[in-house]
């Protein structure tokens, strides 16, 4: 699950793995610079640039992880680097050759930003840059010249950047492949959901007017005849019917919560939940915002009730709370409880087990493009937070 979590956050926005890759960037300069022992030109402005640079870099990092960022941040962040290096070879004099494969980390650096067109960009300003300093070099001193190698790596560079393009061609290509699977297959799974609404409703409406009434009707053919001949054994059979008809009628709002369907998810969660406390078993505390009508209601409405009585089954808790938030165009239900918890891990061992419900849950839950979040540890209590 943390593993998963840490993908989903990086690969959100790239911008994040480029601002964790450029600090390990600085200290490769710092390395190469000093190890190659070269006469700096301006060793004051050098260290001046690079010193802005390094704190930029962290501070940039704790700003980029906090939350989304435009996507214009992505490809400025790129050309502030390649700015920079340029700006470092300038004023260190022969150390251009010990950064020379700083400048060819760059291209590779943009290139799964899913941009070709920014990879482009970037990879040969790199190489036209790399070719100015050195053209720099040749002009203030006059015994540089400009070595023959120097073409090579420009070429090596120009290469590169039509490499790094390329590949980031078709890491688009394939994104978009995938994300067409993956609309494919949430819109399957919207259907199958509706298509198992329409069934429940059908058969809500079937027990309601059938089995029901029927089982109503006896229970008043039923009274008629205990108020003429008083007797115990039919006080049991009136009891055993009315608990029958609680059973039918509570089944019935499972199959088909009306109030879902009339009033919408929060109010349907509140009925859920003062359900589950009528039970006498937990103390419920909820945080509910009112949030309409979305359109993976349904779906958030199972996953409540399927997390309660998770809760009712398993955790042999005290407390449990429920919390529903709205949270751009996206509806976050959390389900917390103070019992025993477990190992995450093992939702997909219980598979094999035979217990399928959270696991089942999970990929209703993900097949729609929504996130589930399990946060338990044994004796710790457990966290579900579901984002649709």
């Amino acid at each position: 699950m943390v593993s998963g979590r840490f993908v989903e956050f990086f690969a959100a926005q790239p911008v994040r793995v480029s601002a964790v890759l450029r600090l390990p960037l600085i200290g490769l300069i710092v390395v190469l610079v000093s190890v190659w022992e070269v006469d700096h030109w301006l060793p004051a402005v050098y260290a001046v640039i690079l010193g802005i640079y390094a704190v930029a870099a962290a501070v940039w990092l704790v700003v980029v992880l906090r939350g989304p960022m435009p996507p214009w941040v992505e490809w400025a962040s790129t050309g502030v680097d390649v700015l920079v290096l340029v700006a470092l070879c300038a004023v260190s004099g022969g150390a251009t050759a010990a950064l020379l494969p700083v400048f060819f980390l760059l291209p590779i650096s943009v290139a799964f930003q899913d941009r070709p067109t920014l990879t482009a960009i970037i990879a040969t300003s790199t190489a036209l840059g790399y070719l100015a300093v050195w053209i720099l070099y040749s002009k203030r001193d006059d015994t540089v010249g400009l070595p023959n190698v120097v073409y090579m790596q420009v070429g090596f560079l120009g290469w590169l950047a039509v490499a790094t393009t390329a590949l980031s061609l078709v890491l688009v290509l394939r994104s978009a492949r995938v994300r067409a699977l993956l609309e494919v297959r949430r819109r399957l799974v919207m259907e199958s959901t509706r298509a198992d609404d329409v069934r429940n409703a059908e058969l809500a409406e079937h027990l309601h007017d059938g089995p029901l009434q029927t089982l109503l009707a006896a229970r008043l053919d039923l009274d008629e005849i205990r108020e003429r001949n008083p007797d115990p054994a039919l006080d049991r059979v009136n009891a055993a019917l009315q608990e029958t008809a609680a059973g039918l009628r509570s089944t019935v709002t499972a199959l088909h919560p009306q109030v879902l369907a009339q009033l919408g998810l929060t109010p349907a969660v509140r009925e859920l939940l003062r359900q589950f406390e009528n039970r006498g078993e937990l103390t419920v505390t909820a945080d509910l915002e009112d949030v309409g009508h979305p359109e993976s209601q349904a779906l958030l409405y199972r996953a409540a009730r399927e997390l309660l009585a998770n809760v009712n089954k398993h955790a042999r808790a005290e407390t449990v709370s429920v919390g529903l938030h709205r949270k751009g165009d996206r509806t976050v239900l959390t389900v917390s409880d103070d019992g025993t918890g477990f190992d995450p891990a093992t939702v997909a061992r219980s598979v094999a087990e035979g217990h399928i419900g959270l696991a089942s849950l999970q990929v209703r839950v993900e097949a729609t493009g929504g996130v589930m979040h399990i946060s338990s540890h044994p004796g710790a209590g457990t966290q579900v937070t579901v984002t649709l």
